[in-house]
C-alpha cells in the first residue's frame, strides 16, 4: 500500500490536537516566579531572623526590630533580580527551540516541536535534526545513531525503519511518519533522566550549606544559654535579656551574603543574556570560572563545521566549460546536503541542465554518489580512493596537510546500481576542501592558554586532519596526538590524559572515559559539544557547553548554550564567572567578621558571666553601613584575575584576625575599662565600627574612585547616624577619658591584627608544606 505523502490536512491536526496527541510545550529551564518567590522567603536564615524579630516583639523592644528592613529589602532585591535574569533567559531560550519540518496538505512548514502531531510527515535530509521517534514512510536516509549505540557508523534507514530522537541525518532524503510526541520520545527520556544524574556542582553553594549548619546548630544552644544566664544570673529583667540575647544571635547570621551570591550571579547571567549566551544553570557562572582543563570538539568549535573548496585540480582535458556545465546540474540534480556538498554546491552553483533520469544518494559508507543524465552518461563524485585508485602526488601532499579530497569523475552509460562503482571512469577534478577556523580561534585558545587552562582537542576524525587543524588554531606548541582507534578494548585513559592533547577517531565512550579521567586527576573539566555524540561526556564534565546550531539533546542538557554557536564567545563567560567569585570572596571577608567575633564574644560572656555588650539596633547598623552598603556597591566590578585557592578558606582566612582582634578588645575592656556601663559599651562598639570600616578599606585596596567614594561616605553615614540618633543606637557623648582609651584601643587593635595575621599565615604556611610533603611521601 503506498503511503500518503502530502500529509496531515488542516482538519485532522485540530482533531489530533483536541486529542492530545501533539508534542508538550518546551520545559521552562528557569524557576517559575512562584518558585523564585518561594525560595527566596523561606530560608533558614530568614526564618531565624523572623524568629529573632518575634521574641523582640513580645517582649515590646520595638526599634531593635528594624533589621527586619534590611531582610525585607534583601528579600525584595532578590526576587527583583531574578525576575529579571529569569525574562531575558526565558526570552533566549525561545531561539534556542528546536523547529522541525513536516509536511501538512503537501506543502513543506517549519513548525516548533511542541507542534508536532503524532502521525505527522517529516522531512528529513543531510543535516537534520530527528526530534520525534518516527517510521520510514519513502526514501532513504543514513543516520548517526551514536547516542543510541556509542557506535558512530553511520546506520542505512530505508522505507520501514525506525527512526529515534536523539539522532541526526548524515545523508540522504526521506519522509518519515511520527510515532512518539513530547515526552515519549527517547531523547525526552534520556535528557531527562541525564539532567536528574547530574548535581550543581557549586563551591559557593556547598560553602553557605557549611556556614548555615554551622550557625544553625550554635545559634539555638548559645541564645538560650545567653539568655538563661543574663535573666537567671545576672538577674536582667526579661526584656533585656532578650534584647542581649538576639543581638548576639543576630550577629552570628551573614544576612546579606546568601542574597550577595545569588544577586552577583544572577547579574552576571544578565550580562551574559545580552551577548546571546543562554546560562541554563546560574552556577554554572561559578563553574566554568574554576575550570583549568577545556575539552573541544573539533567539528563545530574550533571549526564553524563548514567546508570550503581551497582547490580545484583538473584531471582531464575535456573543455572545461563541458564539465562544469555537467557538474552545476549534477549539484543541481542531487539531494545531498551535507558540508561537503554545501561547499560544492558554492562552488559549482546549481543549475538546471540535462535531463536527470537516475540519482544514486552519497552514502558514506560505499563513499560515492551520481546522477545519471538522459542521453549523456553519468557523473559520479567519490572519495579519491575510491573513483581513482592511487592518488597522485600532488593529491597525497594536500591529504598530508589535513584537508580532505573528493574526485569528480564521468562514465558513458547510465548507472543505477548502487552496490558497485563502473569501470573506466574518467576523472575530471579533484576538489581540494579544507575545514574553515572559526574566527578568533587562535587567540582564545591563546587565552585560555594563558590563564592557565589546559585545552584538549577531541575530535572523531583522522589523527592528521585534527593534528592539522590544531596546528593551524595555533595549539602547534603542545600538540601531541593519539589516534584512539589504535588504543585496543581498554585504553590506559590516565595515561592518554597525561601526555596527549589531541585525540583522533573517538568514540562517544571514549569521550566520556576521557573527561572521567580527567576528573580522577583533579582537574575542573569543562566540555563543549554540538552533537549527540558528546551527550555523554557533556553528563560527565563539571561544566557543559553546547552551541545552537547543534543536536537537541546536547542544548537540553548543556548548562551554557552559545546561541551564535561561536565558541570564541567562551572567555566571556569564564571572566563573568571570576567576577561573580572575586567580588563574592572579598566582601564575604566582611560579613564573616561579624559571625567569628558573634561567636567568640558570646562563649567569652557565658564564661564571664556577662551580657552580650551590643543591642540589635547596633547590629543593624554595622549590617547596613559597613556590610551591604559597600558590598552590593562594588558587586559589578571587572575583578577578572585567575582564581586563586578555595571561597571559604580564604574569606575565613582574612576574616578572622579582625574577628579575633574584635573579640580581643571587647574582653580587654570588659574586665579592665574603667568607665560606666553605658561608656564602657559605648567605646566597645566604636571600637567595633572601626575595626570592621578598616577590614571594609582592606578588602578595596587598590583604590579606585568608586571604592575611595564607597569609604568615604561608609564612615560619614555611619558616624552622623550615631550622631543624630544616640538615643537610639544608645551610645552616649564621647569623654576625654574614653577618647584616650579608644585611640590606645586602635593602637592595641592594629598590633593584635598584625600577630594574629602572622600566626595564621604561619599556620597556613606550615599546613601547605606538610600536605604537600604528605602528598610527595606517597
Amino acid at each position: 500500500m503506498e503511503e500518503n505523502l502530502t500529509g496531515l490536512s488542516a482538519g485532522e491536526v485540530e482533531a489530533f490536537k483536541n486529542q492530545g496527541k501533539c508534542g508538550t510545550g518546551a520545559a521552562q529551564i528557569t524557576r517559575s516566579r512562584g518558585q523564585i518567590v518561594k525560595d527566596n522567603l523561606f530560608t533558614l536564615f530568614n526564618f531565624l531572623n523572623f524568629a529573632i524579630a518575634a521574641l523582640l516583639f513580645t517582649v515590646g523592644a520595638y526599634s531593635n526590630m528594624l533589621f527586619l528592613a534590611i531582610i525585607l529589602l534583601n528579600i525584595v532585591i532578590g526576587i527583583a533580580q531574578e525576575f529579571k535574569a529569569k525574562k531575558l533567559v526565558d526570552e533566549l531560550s525561545i531561539l534556542n527551540r528546536p523547529t522541525v519540518c513536516v509536511r501538512r496538505d503537501g506543502k513543506d512548514i517549519r513548525v516548533g516541536l511542541e507542534e508536532v502531531i503524532r502521525g505527522d510527515l517529516t522531512v528529513l535530509e543531510s543535516g537534520s535534526q530527528i526530534c520525534s521517534d518516527a517510521v520510514v514512510v519513502s526514501g532513504a536516509l543514513e543516520v548517526n545513531e551514536s547516542l543510541l549505540t556509542g557506535e558512530s557508523d553511520a546506520v542505512v534507514k530505508e522505507k520501514g525503519s525506525k527512526l529515534y530522537s536523539g539522532s541526526s541525518v548524515i545523508a540522504g532524503k526521506a519522509c518519515a511518519k511520527v510515532t512518539h510526541v513530547g515526552g515519549e520520545n527517547y531523547a525526552a527520556r534520556l535528557a531527562n533522566e541525564v539532567k536528574k544524574e547530574k548535581k550543581v556542582q557549586s563551591e559557593l553553594l556547598r560553602s553557605m550549606r557549611r556556614v548555615t549548619n554551622f550557625t544553625s546548630f550554635l545559634i539555638v544552644p548559645l541564645g538560650i544559654a545567653l539568655f538563661l544566664e543574663a535573666f537567671l544570673l545576672c538577674r536582667s529583667p526579661v526584656e533585656e535579656a532578650v534584647v542581649s540575647s538576639a543581638a548576639a544571635l543576630l550577629g552570628m547570621l551573614p544576612k546579606g551574603l546568601v542574597l550577595l551570591i545569588s544577586v552577583s550571579l544572577a547579574a552576571g547571567v544578565i550580562r551574559l543574556a545580552r551577548m546571546k549566551i543562554l546560562v541554563q544553570n546560574i552556577y554554572s557562572l561559578e563553574t566554568l570560572a574554576h575550570v583549568d582543563t577545556l575539552c573541544l570538539d573539533k567539528t563545530g568549535t574550533i571549526t564553524d563545521g563548514k567546508l570550503k573548496v581551497c582547490r580545484v585540480i583538473p584531471m582531464s582535458s575535456l573543455p572545461q566549460g563541458d564539465t562544469d556545465r555537467m557538474v552545476c546540474a549534477y549539484m543541481a540534480a542531487c539531494e545531498d546536503n551535507n558540508a561537503t556538498f554545501q561547499a560544492l554546491k558554492e562552488k559549482f552553483p546549481p543549475r538546471e541542465g540535462d535531463r536527470p533520469v537516475h540519482t544514486i544518494p552519497f552514502s558514506s559508507k560505499r563513499k560515492w554518489g551520481c546522477v545519471s543524465f538522459d542521453q549523456m552518461g553519468t557523473v559520479f563524485v567519490g572519495a579519491p580512493e575510491k573513483l581513482i585508485g592511487t592518488l597522485p602526488e600532488n593529491l597525497e601532499r594536500e591529504m598530508e596537510k589535513g584537508r580532505r579530497a573528493v574526485v569528480v569523475g564521468f562514465s558513458g552509460q547510465l548507472w543505477t546500481d548502487a552496490e558497485r562503482l563502473t569501470a573506466g571512469i574518467v576523472p575530471w577534478y579533484s576538489i581540494v576542501l579544507e575545514d574553515t577556523i572559526r574566527p578568533n580561534a587562535e587567540k582564545t585558545l591563546k587565552f585560555f592558554r594563558r590563564e592557565g587552562v589546559d585545552v584538549k582537542v577531541i575530535s572523531g576524525d583522522h589523527i592528521k586532519t585534527v593534528s592539522m587543524i590544531a596546528k593551524r588554531a595555533g595549539l602547534e606548541r603542545w600538540m601531541d596526538g593519539v589516534d584512539m582507534s589504535l588504543q585496543g578494548e581498554t585504553p590506559d585513559y590516565d595515561m592518554l590524559c597525561r601526555k596527549y592533547s589531541v585525540f583522533a577517531r573517538v568514540t562517544p565512550g571514549q569521550k566520556r572515559e576521557l573527561v572521567r579521567a580527567l576528573k580522577r586527576q583533579g582537574h575542573q573539566v569543562a566540555m563543549t559539544g554540538d552533537g549527540v555524540n558528546d551527550l555523554l561526556a557533556l553528563r560527565e564534565a563539571d561544566c557543559s557547553i553546547a552551541v545552537a546550531d547543534g543536536s537537541d539533546a546536547s542544548r537540553q542538557i548543556s548548562q551554557v548554550v552559545l546561541l551564535d554557536s561561536d565558541f570564541t564567545n567562551l572567555p566571556q563567560v569564564v571572566l563573568e564567572g571570576r567576577k561573580v567569585v572575586h567580588n563574592v570572596t572579598r566582601t564575604a571577608q566582611v560579613f564573616f567578621i561579624k559571625t567569628i567575633y558573634s561567636v567568640l564574644v558570646s562563649l567569652f560572656c557565658l564564661l564571664t558571666n556577662q551580657p552580650f555588650p551590643f543591642i540589635p539596633i547596633q547590629i543593624t547598623l554595622v549590617d547596613a553601613c559597613i556590610e551591604a552598603y559597600p558590598s552590593f556597591l562594588t558587586i559589578l566590578e571587572s575583578d577578572t584575575r585567575r582564581i586563586r585557592g578555595k571561597f571559604l578558606p580564604t574569606a575565613l582566612s582574612h576574616a578572622a584576625p579582625f574577628g579575633i582582634t574584635v573579640t580581643a578588645m571587647i574582653m580587654m575592656l570588659s574586665l579592665s575599662a574603667p568607665f560606666s556601663e553605658p561608656e564602657r559599651k559605648t567605646v566597645m562598639y566604636l571600637l567595633l565600627i572601626l575595626i570592621s570600616m578598616a577590614a571594609v578599606v582592606r578588602s578595596c585596596l587598590p583604590f579606585t574612585g568608586l571604592r575611595a567614594f564607597i569609604c568615604v561616605t561608609m564612615a560619614v553615614g555611619t558616624f552622623a547616624a550615631l550622631r543624630l540618633l544616640p538615643t537610639l543606637f544608645e551610645v552616649t557623648a564621647v569623654t576625654s577619658q574614653m577618647a584616650v582609651t579608644l585611640l590606645f584601643g586602635v593602637v592595641i587593635s592594629g598590633l593584635i591584627l598584625f600577630l594574629t595575621e602572622q600566626i595564621l599565615a604561619a599556620a597556613g604556611a606550615r599546613c601547605n608544606f606538610s600536605g604537600k610533603m604528605k602528598h610527595f611521601e606517597i
